[in-house]
């Protein structure tokens, strides 16, 4: 008889021979619950498996043994069992030698248990091949322990499609419900042949009536919700049940291993749970017994249940009797799992251990701790070693952490390539963080080029599978609107399903998408709730939130002591951003009025409330103005590289406010502010080196600066331009760019401009001369409050100047209601024509009350107007203009407003009035 080899080809060389259609005659002939004919049986064999097995199934009828050979069995079997191994197998391959087949399946038997001699997996399938040779007896056992190697790969190559086979013989030649069992196993799982649930069904029910516990617990199982066969609740507890009940005459019996099936029907996730009394008691039974799987979960649940000192005891025992899942629990445990106080050394040792028995459980735990350093000292690249050797195993929570080391740079140079590569492993393996982290780098493009349609894909799969992090980056990515197409109501239903799952910065980004108005379903008191909830819970994000919130009044009214508060409580937990936020609170109170809090936004490093303190020392404006102050302030803020603080200390410099004047170091300051990107100290300095003003004319520079402002939206610098090229001022006179750059001014709004505009079409400078555009440039400044454009509209009209058609009442309201807000040039013409009576009812109590009130705010001609009236009721007619202002400075210096007073009771003499009304211009 010819010795057969065990090894069989791989899958793949199983595959190109044509294994793929795996015998259909089989699974045809049994939907019809009818055997397979022997013809059709080899015919599926030769079809499917290489000649060298096909002697094991071509039937023929078994040999009959004589009661001789049955006694010497007998003979070696007793021998066996009384402990007389060596004459036992010395007797059975005698018999084997003869050709009797079931001796070689006993003495398979031997090495395949190894209970009396080194269990040697090989020789066993070696032994059962010979077994099969030809029909005997024990065909059906022979067979199903075969097939049992093969479906493992235990001594032999793993091929499950032969085991399939092995498995469907010995159904066909026996009444074993074990083979019945491990037939629709593979039948179920579509494992060496096509899945056939119903054909499972059918082995699995026969197997159940005979009591077999296994088909029992699959059937109950099957039924269950989510099994593979339609869900049935009743059915399902009824076969659980029934299970339970054949384990419990086998845990009474003293079977620890039953203790723990009972035990686990009755878990969380048990046939029979939740019953936790019941889980308890028949685990802690079974760990009694010394049971190790039993020792290792009640050791486990000990822990979970906060019992940690009797769960450390279990777990202990069980892992110093060789448990390799013990060793791993309890490695886990010292590292501060299950509120168990971290223990680096006893966690490195256990998860060593249980990693060098080949635990990729432990390896991979054990690489996760090396790399994030929480407990055991940091190794990066022992972790990644560890995590490496248990993705060469194929294990996909390890692909998912190597994606994640060389996705973010963990410790080691950033290999977004290589990540993604681990990570389209752990995916394909159905790990759902994997499935995550892919997601996120096709969204941003991180190691592979961007695609949002498999982005979004990947990210609701990891999403439905419980990925919390993967429903909040979709919602991020529908509420940003730039990667993702913008969808409020996708993005609402993800991050709805985030913060539902307990994720608060979910809950915090939904609540602020609903107080600024992205998402509109919510109700901003709802969101505040939200918020606060999330903040209670030490959540330094929605603290931020908060804060900002009360700040700006979005869904909530604007309240700094609130915002305050929430960024204060946010800085205290470490959040990232809150001390800028905080500042924020602090300057934009500042603005408000309140100095204090922006000196404390100062003093807390925020530059722009160094600037905006440095203008209010400056301006007085809510403090003492103080020079000094004011150049701390916007020098730090300068320090730090902002250019408005820049360009107001030029300012500052050039016109001597809070210091002594320096146009130079006033222009070098503007310069800095300049190459700083500030555009309105470009406007400024533009028009510095247009004109020459103490530095040399520079027109080239000063246009080029000029033009860049006013491209930046800089009024000023269009205005300057504006005037500019209408007068030929540095330029060469350009009347089309005039009217450009002015019109663009006023056309913007600017008062000042349509002012100017106004004179200019008034006065016909630069451009042609019209009246009826001047009017309507210069209304539309007064409009805005411009009192010089009023009074120039009103001198005008009551004048009758530059071809306007006189209108004195017209005149007089507009000039009547411009010094009645203060404007000291229509005071001082109102006042000299009232002394004149010529265009105005002479009235010189009014005229001089006018010309005073001019003066007393400092307008030169009614303060000339008085020194001359002065002058001329003392005698002194013939006093020139610089003469009278000379001495109009030294009698201010002495008498002050007084010398005012006086000079205006001397009005009521006809040659003082004479004197005040013809000085200046009308």
């Amino acid at each position: 008889m010819k010795y057969l080899t065990p090894t069989l080809p791989s899958d793949r060389r199983l595959l190109r021979a044509g294994v793929t259609p795996l015998a259909l005659a089989f699974g045809l002939a049994w939907l019809g619950g009818c055997a397979v004919g022997q013809s059709q049986h080899m015919s599926a064999v030769e079809s499917t498996l290489p000649a060298q097995y096909h002697d094991w199934f071509d039937g023929g009828t078994p040999v009959q043994a004589d009661n001789l050979t049955w006694n010497r069995m007998d003979f070696a079997r007793q021998a066996l069992e009384s402990g007389k191994t060596e004459k036992g197998i010395s007797s059975l391959q005698a018999l084997a030698r003869e050709g009797f087949e079931p001796a070689y399946y006993e003495l398979g038997k031997l090495y395949d248990d190894g209970e009396q001699v080194p269990r040697d997996p090989g020789r066993a399938a070696t032994l059962y091949a010979k077994a099969l040779h030809d029909p005997s007896s024990v065909l059906d056992n022979a067979s199903a322990r075969l097939g049992r190697l093969y479906r493992d790969g235990e001594g032999v190559e793993r091929n499950p499609v032969l085991a399939y086979f092995l498995f469907q013989q010995a159904v066909e030649n026996g009444d074993m419900n074990s083979a019945r069992n491990d037939l629709a196993d593979m039948l179920v799982e579509g494992v060496g042949t096509e899945p056939d649930p119903q054909r499972a069904r059918q082995l699995y029910e026969t197997a159940a009536r005979e009591g077999s516990s296994h088909a029992l617990k699959a059937l109950a199982a099957a039924h269950a919700p989510g099994g593979w066969l339609e869900t049935d609740p009743e059915r399902a507890r009824q076969y659980a049940q029934q299970y339970a009940d054949t384990l419990r005459v086998e845990a009474k019996a003293g079977d620890s291993g039953a203790m723990v099936q009972l035990a686990r029907l009755y878990a969380e996730d048990g046939l029979l749970g939740p019953q936790p009394e019941k889980h308890e008691n028949w685990l802690l039974k079974a760990a009694d017994s010394g049971q190790p799987d039993a020792l290792g979960e009640a050791g486990e649940m000990m822990l979970e249940t906060d019992r940690q000192q009797r769960g450390l005891s279990m777990l202990h025992k069980a892992a110093e009797g060789g448990d390799v899942e013990a060793m791993t629990k309890l490695g886990k445990a010292y590292l501060g799992d299950y509120g168990v106080s971290s223990n680096p050394e006893k966690a490195r040792h256990w998860l060593e251990t249980a990693a060098q028995e080949g635990s990729v459980n432990a390896a991979v735990t054990l690489g996760r701790a090396y790399l994030s350093g929480d407990t055991l000292p940091q190794s990066t690249q022992r972790g990644i070693t560890l995590l490496e050797k248990a993705a060469d195993a194929g294990d996909p929570l390890a692909y998912a952490a190597l994606g994640r080391v060389y996705m973010e740079g963990d410790g080691v140079r950033a290999q977004p390539e290589r990540a993604v590569h681990y990570l389209e492993k752990g995916h394909q393996a159905g790990h759902a963080y994997a499935t995550q982290q892919l997601g996120e780098a096709y969204l941003t493009g991180s190691g592979v080029t961007a695609d949002p349609t498999r982005a979004q894909r990947l990210l609701e799969e990891a999403a439905n599978q419980g990925q919390t992090t993967a429903a909040r980056k979709l919602g991020e990515a529908y509420l940003e609107g730039q990667v993702l197409p913008f969808n409020p109501d996708q993005a609402e239903k993800w991050l709805r399903q985030a913060t539902d799952q307990g994720d608060m910065t979910a809950a915090t980004e939904l609540a602020d998408a609903y107080l600024n108005g992205k998402l509109n379903h919510g109700n901003p008191a709802d969101a505040v709730s939200m918020l606060e909830q999330a903040a209670d819970k030490g959540d330094g994000y929605a603290m931020v939130v908060l804060g900002r919130a009360y700040r700006e009044g979005r869904g909530v009214s604007r309240n700094f002591q609130k915002s305050e508060y929430w960024l204060r409580k946010a800085r205290e937990s470490g959040h990232p951003s809150a001390t800028e936020a905080l500042a924020r609170t602090y300057r934009e109170a500042g603005r408000r009025g309140d100095i204090s809090a922006l000196r404390k936004a100062a003093e807390m490093g925020d530059t722009p409330a160094m600037v905006d303190l440095g203008r209010a020392y400056l301006n007085g404006r809510g403090v003492q103005a103080n020079g000094k102050l004011a150049r701390t302030w916007l020098n730090r803020a300068a320090r730090n590289g902002n250019a408005g603080a820049l360009a107001t200390l030029g300012d500052m410099y050039l016109q001597g406010q809070g210091v002594a004047r320096n146009r130079q170091k006033g222009i070098d300051y503007l310069e800095r502010a300049v190459a700083g990107g500030h555009d309105s100290a470009g406007a400024t300095l533009g028009e510095i080196y247009l004109k020459g003003q103490g530095v040399p004319a520079d027109p080239e520079k000063g246009v080029r600066l000029l033009k860049r402002a006013a491209a930046h939206g800089v009024t000023s610098a269009r205005i300057t331009l504006g005037q500019a090229y209408l007068a030929g001022t540095g330029v060469q006179r350009d009347v089309e760019a005039g009217e450009k750059y002015l019109g663009s001014a006023a056309r913007s709004g600017n008062a000042y401009a349509e002012q100017l505009l106004g004179k200019d079409y008034m006065e016909g400078v630069g451009v042609t001369q019209n009246a009826e555009k001047a009017r309507q440039w210069l209304n539309k400044a007064i409009d805005q409050g411009d009192l010089t454009a009023q009074q120039y509209l009103g001198r005008t009209l009551l004048y009758g100047d530059f071809g306007v058609t006189q209108d004195v009442n017209r005149g007089k309201q507009l000039l009547a209601d411009a010094a009645e807000k203060g404007h000291a040039g229509s005071m001082a013409t109102l006042g000299r024509e009232y002394l004149r009576g010529d265009l105005l009812p002479m009235n010189r109590s009014k005229g001089a009350e006018y010309l005073y009130e001019a003066a007393e705010k400092g307008h030169p001609t009614a303060r000339l107007a008085l020194a001359k009236a002065y002058l001329r009721a003392n005698g002194l007619e013939n006093v020139s203009q610089e003469q009278a202002i000379v001495w109009l400075d030294s009698t201010l210096d002495s008498g002050g407003n007084l010398g005012l007073k006086t000079m205006r009771q001397l009005l009521a003499n006809e040659s003082a009035a004479e004197a005040a009304s013809s000085t200046g211009t009308r």
